[in-house]
């Protein structure tokens, strides 16, 4: 039997709570954005992943406060039009969580955390030095969907990575067993420590021609 469930029955509360536990696992943004100030801050998105590479896309469901006031970093992000997608392996879990605690306004997660901080290529907000991955954007557009959430694409134009991750000759990425963690639910995280070894390719279809269209 198939247990259907009507989402417009439940509360969003509800939505959230089986969505979320559902759609597993998901990459997790550790996001650094600058105020006008020069504060830098330090938040973590599990609404988060690339869209594309031409141009190449990042979304990020960025979520309000309850009376639905932008939090730090999407006002950062409106101010300045730049961020940088950090990626945390599992040893970084700890301090990635301890960002997402409630801070005051204009007081920084890094800071507060004793996180290393280290200068990007292409745009103001510093990457954070520990992260095996940082990923520079540049904002494209936002839509807002709610009072409570908004969605941004932004367009990659820097990469940072740890030593040895990037073979930039041949384009390869080799983890080396150390990937990056991903959301499960509530408080619960996943290591993707157990990858497929044998690939599956796609089935062959021929390009169409013109003629096949008309």
């Amino acid at each position: 039997m198939t247990d259907l469930l009507d989402l417009d029955s439940i509360s969003a509360e509800d939505r959230y709570k089986l969505l979320s536990a559902l759609v597993i696992p998901r990459p997790v943004a550790w996001v650094t954005t600058v105020d006008a100030k020069g504060v830098v801050n330090a938040a973590p998105y599990s609404f988060f992943n690339v869209f594309g590479q031409d141009p190449a896309l990042i979304i990020l469901g960025l979520q309000h406060k309850p009376n639905g006031s932008p939090k730090d970093t999407t006002r950062n992000i409106d101010a300045t039009g730049e961020f940088v997608v950090n990626l945390a392996t599992p040893a970084l879990v700890t301090e990635m969580v301890g960002t997402a605690s409630s801070y005051n306004p204009g007081e920084s997660e890094p800071s507060a955390l004793g996180l290393k901080l280290a200068p990007s290529g292409r745009v103001k907000p510093p990457r954070l030095a520990d992260a095996p991955v940082a990923i520079e954007c540049e904002r494209m557009m936002a839509l807002s969907l709610s009072a409570e959430r908004s969605i941004l694409l932004g367009r990659a134009v820097g990469l940072a990575t740890r030593d040895g991750l990037v073979d930039t000759e041949r384009m390869h990425v080799d983890w080396a067993g150390d990937y990056p963690v991903a959301r499960l639910f509530a408080d619960r995280y996943a290591r993707l420590e157990e990858i497929e070894r044998h690939s599956i390719p796609a089935p062959y279809r021929p390009e169409k021609t013109w003629e096949d269209t008309e």
